[in-house]
């Protein structure tokens, strides 16, 4: 049994108020996939003339349905939206590494989909995740869809959370309610991700609903501009998932059309609350790290490039070195040193300048003069950590979120299939 059963102390107060987004049905049940006494599918109808867009892990050894909504989400464009669409996925089986019998598997779950809400399977995605190279219990999710597609109604996106999670302790969920053009707009997502979180292109799972009208190739363009910045800004331990997925689907219920033009009325609110509920998900994946007990911030200005920025902080992230003395809240600056040195970005240790929260560290090359030992030690006992490096060479700058490296991931990860 797996033995992580407490809440992460970094966890929020409680599930979040989430619009109801006009256009989506949500249903869930129990396939025996993970456990008997739980949910862990969960179905979600979109409504006519609903456009998806996608992004995905790059991971070679992806799994079946990650290929086949990369698949369908190349060739959108090409199929009626007349139909509506669909998602399903399960947790407990990532379905992974299975060979022609992951494919057949995700076959037959989008196909019985389709039959059963009258829709092309071409606009059916599915998604799995859980235990990696063992063959995926299908046959259990089929027998339960039909008594899933009766019960779809609006809103039910806190039990598809619930029913998505893994080792995740708490259903991750956000959303913003807007008025663009005098008419109320409605964003929501859910996510699933607490281990083997280093996403490339995207993070473990996570859908996003508006019902605010935007033609695919935009939407598509915003997904991935925003991912960018946010899920792909997030990392638990540096392993990047098979089953990374995020979805947006705008089903256009509220009558309200965002435009191409970048600088219309419409594009940048729209673009703007959308950042905040991917980038408000991005961050409780990390407060749901597995055994984490430190939210971490660590942000890089000065460097040559955003790129150069990037990997800087990437480096201090992925650190163990660095997470296990934040786990211990030692204020044992000079791993975070060593960390950028083997970034391989380029960096002058004479113009370095490090803080942590707004204590000047180390500049110019050395320990700060003044600096103090006990007041750095002090701050290290906060939930909350900011680390921020000025490389001082040109304008790139970048941000990553992470979390501390404790005693209970090993504990976590070693029983992960007992």
């Amino acid at each position: 049994m797996n033995p992580r059963v407490a809440v992460s102390p970094l966890a929020p107060a409680a599930f979040p108020d989430l619009p109801i987004v006009g256009g989506v049905e949500c249903a869930t049940f129990a396939a025996g996939i993970k456990r008997a006494d739980r949910a862990d599918v969960a179905l979600m109808r979109l409504a006519a003339g609903t456009s998806v867009a996608g992004v995905f892990t790059r991971s070679a050894t992806r799994s079946a349905a990650v290929r086949d909504c990369q698949a369908k989400i190349a060739a959108a464009d090409a199929h009626s939206a007349a139909g509506g669409a669909a998602i399903v996925v399960n947790s407990g089986n990532a379905n992974t590494f299975t060979g022609a019998a992951g494919e057949q598997a995700v076959a037959a779950m989008t196909r019985a989909t389709a039959a059963c809400l009258n829709i092309d399977p071409r606009r059916v995605f599915s998604c799995s995740t859980g235990v990696i190279g063992e063959p995926l219990p299908h046959e259990r999710i089929l027998a339960g869809l039909p008594a899933a597609c009766a019960a779809l109604r609006p809103g039910g996106l806190r039990h598809a959370a619930e029913a998505i999670r893994t080792t995740d302790t708490f259903a991750k969920g956000a959303g913003v309610r807007l008025v663009i053009k005098g008419r109320p707009v409605h964003i929501a997502g859910i996510a699933k991700g607490s281990g083997m979180v280093a996403p490339n292109m995207a993070t473990m799972l996570a859908y996003l609903f508006t019902d605010a009208q935007v033609a695919r190739p935009l939407l598509q363009t915003m997904l991935v501009q925003l991912n960018a910045c946010t899920f792909n800004r997030i990392t638990v331990e540096g392993d990047t998932s098979t089953s990374d997925t995020v979805l947006l689907a705008a089903t256009g219920a509220a009558g309200v059309r965002v435009a191409a033009d970048s600088d219309s009325d419409t594009t940048e609110p729209f673009r703007q609350a959308l950042h905040a509920v991917m980038r408000d998900l991005a961050h409780q994946v990390v407060r749901d790290g597995e055994g984490a007990t430190k939210f971490v911030e660590i942000r890089v200005m000065g460097a040559a490039s955003d790129e150069d920025a990037h990997i800087h902080a990437r480096a201090v992230a992925q650190s163990p070195l660095v997470k296990t003395a934040l786990a211990g809240e030692d204020a044992n600056w000079g791993r975070i040193v060593m960390a950028l040195g083997k970034s391989g970005a380029a960096l002058q240790q004479e113009r370095l300048r490090l803080h942590l929260g707004d204590i000047l560290i180390a500049e110019n090359g050395a320990v700060a003069a003044g600096y103090s030992e006990d007041r750095a030690a002090a701050y290290m006992k906060r939930k909350e950590l900011h680390i921020a490096v000025d490389l001082g060479l040109a304008q790139g700058e970048a941000v990553v979120w992470t979390c501390d490296l404790t005693h209970d991931y090993i504990t976590i990860n070693a029983g992960y299939r007992s």
